[in-house]
């Protein structure tokens, strides 16, 4: 077993959604501190001491921090971030709660990078609104991505207690850029990415997975569309060539609807709301984003800012919950295989 908890990093997101209270209610279980050393990115003060909490809440308590390298297992810990004081007006976002956000991504992404954390979990943002003259992406997936300079990575949604493991080919794109982007390197390294991900990250020896097609009935052979015959369908015949239980295309409506989706490890769509929309249908409240191929790991709750509900106390912490113990297990599982076998 590891020697020392996962020190984990928790980004704010925009302080006028529900990430703070999210947060602050995951961090409400004390049973969190026997598996991972919490570390807010943020003005304690700021975020919590004047939370909409019921009268006969808990009130936490942090050890505020200027330099993650003093943080203290066993107790709450929070780097500060910025200096200025915030009044926190949830369900309005502005300027300022997306300068925070940003903020507190790229000082926990620092941190990460420098050895002074094992991951972080990250709190919903604005797209729209962290953008800024210096941060010009279109979610935490492609800013970490580049960040830690991985030449690739996945979006991949997990739902463990259900065995939900569902990743796609392209993310944050148009709809309409899509067929474009879906090349046939892009598919084959996506590929790689997800069995190298359930084989290091999930401890899942020899990995099934179903790809998804792109067009109605999978292209109905070539009648409604021709990249699966062009693209998809080569790609996959070389991988079960190479010794790989990687199968498809499937048509998505008949595959989710059938659950077929239970017979493999993971299910691979090609597009955003190709895996999304059923995914959450299925585990909205218990399910995670996870960020495959980076050096690092990364996980975030499923859900987003969720402005109309910021303030009321009623946000459910759930799928944030969920983000941090997965955190814990790849990370436990990525030290384990890092062991000498001789020590394990």
């Amino acid at each position: 077993m590891p020697q020392t908890l996962p020190r984990l990093g928790f980004s704010v997101g925009d302080l006028a959604g529900i990430g703070p209270e999210v947060i602050y209610k995951t961090l409400l279980d004390e049973r969190l501190l026997k598996i991972c050393t919490p570390v807010i990115y943020g003005t304690a003060t700021a975020l919590f001491d004047d939370f909409p909490t019921p009268a006969d809440t808990e009130h936490l308590q942090f050890r505020q921090l200027r330099d993650a390298a003093d943080i203290a297992p066993g107790r709450l810990n929070a780097v500060t971030c910025w200096d200025e004081d915030f009044a926190l007006a949830p369900g309005q976002p502005s300027p300022a709660t997306g300068a925070a956000a940003r903020e507190s991504l790229l000082c926990a992404a620092r941190d990460l990078k420098a050895g002074k954390l094992d991951g972080i979990v990250t709190a919903p943002i604005s797209k729209d609104n962290t953008q800024s003259d210096n941060f010009r992406y279109p979610g935490h997936t492609e800013f970490l991505t580049s960040f830690f300079e991985a030449p690739e990575s996945l979006m991949f949604l997990v739902d463990e207690d259900a065995g939900l493991r569902i990743a796609t080919v392209t993310g944050h794109v148009p709809l309409k850029d899509v067929p474009a982007k879906l090349t046939a390197e892009l598919l084959r390294t996506k590929i790689t990415l997800l069995l190298k991900s359930l084989k290091n990250d999930f401890g899942i020896l020899k990995p099934r997975i179903a790809v998804l097609g792109l067009n109605p009935h999978a292209g109905e052979n070539g009648l409604l569309g021709k990249e699966e015959g062009d693209i998809v369908t080569p790609v996959i015949q070389q991988f079960a060539h190479d010794g790989h239980l990687v199968v498809g295309p499937f048509p998505a409506d008949g595959y989710f609807g059938t659950q077929q989706f239970r017979q493999f490890d993971a299910t691979l769509a090609l597009y955003h709301d190709q895996g999304l929309i059923p995914f959450k249908l299925m585990a909205f409240e218990r399910g995670v984003n996870f960020t495959a191929g980076l050096p690092v790991v990364r996980t975030s709750p499923d859900h987003g800012t969720a402005y109309g509900l910021a303030g009321q106390y009623k946000a459910d912490e759930s799928s944030f919950r969920a983000a941090v113990y997965l955190a814990c297990d790849i990370w436990k599982q990525r030290w384990e295989d890092a062991q000498p076998r001789s020590a394990r």
